[in-house]
Parts: C-alpha cells; sequence; structure tokens
C-alpha cells in the first residue's frame, strides 16, 4: 500500500523514468529507475495490527526510540514521561494515533531543522502537537517533528475530532521524529534504542482515571 501523499511524486517520477528510458534507453534511464524504487519503498504504507487493550498506547511512528525520560510535558504544563521515536529514511513515514479518543487541541510552532535525533529538535524544529483525551479519561500529546531534511508535516485531524487507536493521522517527509506525552504515572514499556513498528507495537499504558 502506497501512502496517498506519494501518489503525486511518484507518478512524476514514474513518467519521467518512462519517457527517458523510451527515448534515450536504460544507460541513461537506470538512475530515475533507482530513484523511483526508493520512492516506493518510502511512501509504503502498510496494514498494523493494531492492539485492543484498553489503555494501551502504540507506538505513533516507525523508528528508533532515542528517549524515554521524565520531563514537564510544555504543552499541557504537568509532569509526563516523554517517548521519543526517530525515523530515519528508511522508515514508514506514516503517523498513527497513539491512542482512541477525542482531539482537544493542536499547536503549530515553525521552527528550524536540527538532526531530529538531537534532544533539542524537540524544542527548537519545527512541529505539530495534538492533545488527545483519551476514552479512559487521561490526556496524551504526541508531536510530529521536522529533521534535517524534512520540510514538510501532514496532519489530517485537528480540534474536536473522534480518532481511533492506530488510526493513520499524519505524514513526515524524510527524516524526522514523533514525540509523545504520557502522564507520569503511566506504565512505560517502550526501551531506549529499540525499534517500534508504528500502530501495533505498545510503548506503554495508561492508567485509567
Amino acid at each position: 500500500m502506497i501512502a496517498r501523499e506519494g501518489w503525486g511524486p511518484l507518478a512524476v517520477i514514474g513518467f519521467v523514468c518512462a519517457v527517458v528510458h523510451w527515448t534515450f534507453g536504460l544507460v541513461w534511464a537506470w538512475p530515475l529507475w533507482l530513484l523511483l524504487i526508493f520512492s516506493l519503498q518510502f511512501f509504503r504504507d502498510p496494514e498494523r495490527r493494531i492492539p485492543s487493550t484498553s489503555g494501551a498506547v502504540v507506538a505513533p511512528a516507525h523508528g528508533k526510540v532515542v528517549a524515554v525520560e521524565h520531563v514537564r510535558d510544555p504543552y499541557l504544563d504537568r509532569p509526563s514521561v516523554k517517548i521519543a521515536i526517530f525515523m530515519n529514511v528508511f522508515s514508514v513515514h506514516s503517523n498513527r494515533m497513539p491512542i482512541g479518543g477525542m482531539v482537544k487541541g493542536r499547536w503549530y510552532h515553525a521552527g528550524r531543522f536540527f538532526n531530529a535525533s538531537l534532544d533539542k529538535a524537540s524544542e527548537q524544529n519545527e512541529r505539530n502537537a495534538l492533545w488527545i483525551e483519551s476514552d479512559c479519561g487521561q490526556d496524551i500529546v504526541v508531536v510530529q517533528i521536522a529533521g534535517l531534511i524534512a520540510r514538510r508535516i501532514s496532519c489530517s485531524v485537528d480540534y474536536g475530532a473522534r480518532v481511533k487507536t492506530g488510526e493513520r493521522y499524519g505524514f513526515i517527509r524524510f527524516g524526522s521524529r514523533v514525540d509523545v506525552y504520557l502522564p507520569s504515572e503511566s506504565k512505560i514499556d517502550a526501551k531506549l534504542g529499540r525499534w517500534v513498528l508504528s500502530g501495533s507495537d505498545t510503548i506503554g499504558f495508561l492508567r485509567p482515571t
């Protein structure tokens, strides 16, 4: 399955490949075919098996866990646990809802484009944050963060939207990262350095209020 964000770029690249190949032959066209293959893997969007356990928080991104730490949530101003997942160019870049509930707020911040694996990316890079009030009564914040070469954050939900756990909601082009802020009393499953799959791997559990 191909993410809808890739339909346009793939159509253009495929058309150029075909024209160059037909006109000048494979010798000139093969770099373009390699680009098409790379683009196909970049825009892939595989189906995921979503956990149904109550209170389960799933990974919103496919990548490496680069931070699990107790911090002050900068959006809801409360003690929290931040889990950061870094996506490289070979990750699946579709983002998925970490938990079901109601979107209670959205914040967009223009910013810089530091390497997304660095801690300062959470505060200084371009980012888009969503506040979700979960079905079990707890609040979490999920933040899409642009990276060193990422220049476009896509988010298809806004304030008032009703969302489901594992639902596809956004896309970030090229290397980037997603941070999740959980209540400080949450049970954390994420492990530093571990790779997780978006939508199917559990990174924590919320305690019902």
